[in-house]
């Protein structure tokens, strides 16, 4: 079974700032505001979460199908 690592640190595309969060381990987390620019992000078409969009590891759930790690442009 792999290891599930529930941090993951997520990079606004509007103004790149970068925060460590804590994933949710039972349910996809859709909506993330930017504590820095307060811009909403939302997953890009394809990816169950933000996580899986901007974050530096995707979500818990696509981590036990053992998918590659999501995009962090």
């Amino acid at each position: 079974m792999p290891v599930i690592v529930l941090e993951s640190t997520l990079r606004c595309p509007v103004c790149r700032h970068l925060r460590r969060e804590t994933m949710p381990t039972n349910a996809c987390q859709w909506f993330y505001e930017c504590q820095r620019c307060q811009t909403v992000l939302e997953p890009k078409a394809g990816d169950c979460c933000v996580y899986c969009s901007y974050g530096s590891v995707p979500c818990p759930p696509i981590q036990e199908r053992g998918k590659a790690a999501g995009s962090t442009s």
